[in-house]
């Protein structure tokens, strides 16, 4: 569980070796060792402890949310490595409360991954999201690792290594991963299974692929027993992603459409971050359309989002608007001026 090593991992780069998926006889290999597990000497962990764990996922996952991957990392690798790491080696009450325990460890494990991921630090990102794999896998747990699968292949899409991404998301459906997982979760998976198919060229796999992630998440209600993992995951994230995948395609008309409904869809005041993301990649469309102060106006309402934000997708947003406005600077168009110094002290706010 000493998953951090800030000294060496600072050095690292993002390993597309280290994307390779595990032979199946691994996941066999890491349960049949989660349940050799023995301890007789740790602490008595109960099912309370596995609640407590679950309290702070939930906790750090709405900063996340709300603030972005910059803000508060660091309390949730000091709680993984300090607190967390003590219980999986304690004397579990039984062995559900093994799984438990260990599902929980790698649900926070993940979360430590996506927010290095979202503060654009791939190296420890993927680091920490191996990390989670391998508690998952111990704890047998197809539907954890399925998770974390999916957001391994967003990250690979991100960074351009679509093979790879294409890889990760075929393995994150397959078998109990998506049979086992709720409505909801089936709705993530397969929207990010549609951009690794988008990204990759299969813009017809992908199209049926969207279509079932929006059947999957119409098939999720109120009360159903699905994780808290995906309590993000609504029509407005469905639209985003979606909109992602058909600006991946071409289809720049759907892209605009869906990002405007996840725009309007989603509690702006609870998901900041992929708000003002959203609004920048839909910007971004706009002005490759050739609707320049469209754009603009688009992403001064990104611009008032990050407020308060600290993401490396949202610097990323700032960086483009720039790159984008560039052949524009010096013209005295008033919107575009606006614009770039907006995006220029974000940047220099959270460099």
């Amino acid at each position: 569980m000493d998953i951090e090593r800030r000294r060496l991992l600072n050095a690292a780069v993002f390993s597309v070796a280290a994307l390779g998926l595990p032979r199946r006889s691994w996941w066999d290999d890491m349960g049949r060792i989660g349940r050799d597990r023995h301890t007789p000497a740790g602490r008595a962990i109960g099912h309370s402890d596995v609640d407590a764990v679950r309290d702070m996922v939930q906790l750090f996952s709405h900063v996340d949310q709300k603030r972005g991957g910059g803000h508060g990392r660091t309390a949730v690798v000091q709680y993984l490595t300090d607190d967390v790491a003590g219980y999986l080696h304690g004397r579990f009450a039984d062995d559900q409360v093994r799984r438990d325990m260990f599902v929980a460890a790698s649900e926070l494990a993940y979360l430590s991954g996506w927010m290095a991921f979202d503060n654009a630090e791939h190296a420890i990102a993927q680091n920490h999201f191996r990390v989670a794999v391998k508690l998952a896998a111990e704890a047998d747990e197809a539907t954890m690792a399925g998770h974390v699968l999916r957001a391994m292949a967003h990250q690979a899409v991100d960074l351009g290594h679509y093979r790879q991404a294409h890889d990760l998301a075929e393995a994150s459906v397959d078998g109990r991963r998506y049979t086992d997982a709720s409505h909801r979760e089936k709705a993530l998976l397969g929207v990010v299974h549609a951009r690794a198919l988008a990204v990759c060229g299969d813009s017809k796999k992908a199209a049926t692929t969207l279509l079932q992630a929006e059947t999957d998440l119409a098939d999720a209600q109120p009360g159903d027993d699905e994780p808290g993992r995906v309590f993000f995951f609504g029509e407005a994230s469905l639209a985003h992603e979606t909109a992602c995948a058909l600006r991946d395609t071409g289809d720049f008309q759907g892209a605009i459409s869906q990002f405007r409904r996840s725009v309007r869809t989603r509690k702006a005041t609870t998901f900041t971050r992929t708000h003002a993301v959203t609004l920048g990649y839909l910007g971004a469309v706009h002005a490759g359309l050739g609707e320049i102060d469209q754009a603009c106006a688009t992403w001064n309402r990104s611009l008032d989002a990050m407020q308060g934000v600290r993401s490396g997708r949202t610097r990323q947003v700032a960086t483009d608007i720039r790159a984008t406005l560039s052949p524009f600077r010096g013209r005295g168009i008033p919107a575009v001026t606006d614009t770039d110094a907006r995006a220029a002290a974000y940047l220099a706010a959270t460099s």
